[in-house]
């Protein structure tokens, strides 16, 4: 059975400055604190000598200085990216050119799957869909630069391109895991399915603690993620039991699950309750119709 799921809002990201994680590794928060991305995203730098640089966040010309004080000159053999949301990769194109570095990561955005008749994409604004890489990184290789050997691991669920990587003992997450709040999916940027079968997968790697991009570092990386998991499940009872009594959309669902919560986090609850339904519906546990007048969602 999983521990009881805690989250940590008790993290100083100093940001702008290049904070020691652990040996060959350095920290850099952006100045984006807010609803969705904390106190900011997290761009960290890998190496000694020569340098990987992981996430480097948003387009600001603050924190691209802030990464050059703590680059100091060294040589940046590649930029790769966790995922291509925009609070991650907005900087990376101009940060490669300034620097001469290839560009890495899982190929460009897309959707976990294809757009139906009369939806959208409610973050499309924040996915940077122009962005390619110099490279694409695949599940299971290895990556071999700067100082340093990184593993790479597919974890679709927050968006069709999401990796981590592996770096000895540490993980780094990107926004598959996060120790500050559980991660938003939103249909079909996202996929509720695929964020399931990525947490079993991450719990079932060799690495103990995780770092994530937006957050302070998860010392049980392995607990938290089954704890996360377990929470998961816990909500798709809550949307379940929801139909159950009544409620035929997502904002009926929303309201009986999060009566009180303030509006920023019912706006992102009523994308990640959709991903439930969707996932729900997959499984056989819920009745769902489409129509140019919204979604109606019933019990089987």
């Amino acid at each position: 059975m999983a521990a009881p799921l805690v989250f940590n809002t008790q993290f100083d990201p100093k940001t702008g400055m290049a904070v020691p994680v652990a040996p060959g590794l350095l920290r850099v928060t952006a100045p984006n604190a807010g609803a969705y991305t904390f106190t900011g995203t997290n761009s960290f730098l890998l190496g000694h000598e020569r340098l990987v640089v992981v996430d480097p966040g948003p387009d600001d010309p603050a924190h691209l200085a802030a990464l050059e004080r703590a680059i100091a000159g060294r040589r940046v053999d590649a930029i790769i990216l966790t995922h291509t949301h925009r609070d991650h990769s907005a900087s990376a194109a101009q940060l490669a050119r300034q620097l001469g570095a290839p560009l890495w990561f899982g190929g460009p955005h897309r959707l976990s799957r294809p757009l139906r008749r009369f939806e959208r994409n409610p973050i499309r604004s924040s996915c940077d869909w122009d962005l390619v890489p110099d490279r694409t990184l695949v599940d299971g290789e290895i990556i071999e630069a700067g100082d340093v050997r990184l593993s790479v691991h597919a974890t679709p669920g927050h968006c069709a391109n999401h990796l981590a990587f592996g770096f000895g003992d540490i993980l780094f997450s990107g926004d598959h895991v996060m120790g500050w709040n559980s991660t938003l999916i939103a249909v079909p940027d996202g996929s509720m399915a695929d964020y399931f079968a990525s947490l079993d997968k991450v719990i079932a790697l060799p690495h103990a603690s995780y770092v994530p991009a937006h957050g302070g570092p998860i010392a049980d990386g392995p607990g938290y993620a089954a704890a996360l998991r377990a929470h998961r499940e816990m909500r798709n009872g809550q949307v379940i039991a929801a139909v159950q009594e009544g409620a035929r959309n997502v904002p009926q669902i929303v309201d009986r699950i999060y009566p009180t919560q303030p509006l920023p986090v019912r706006l992102a609850a009523r994308m990640t309750i959709m991903a439930h339904v969707e996932y729900l519906e997959m499984l056989g546990r819920l009745s769902v119709s489409r129509g140019v007048f919204g979604t109606r969602i019933a019990p089987r």
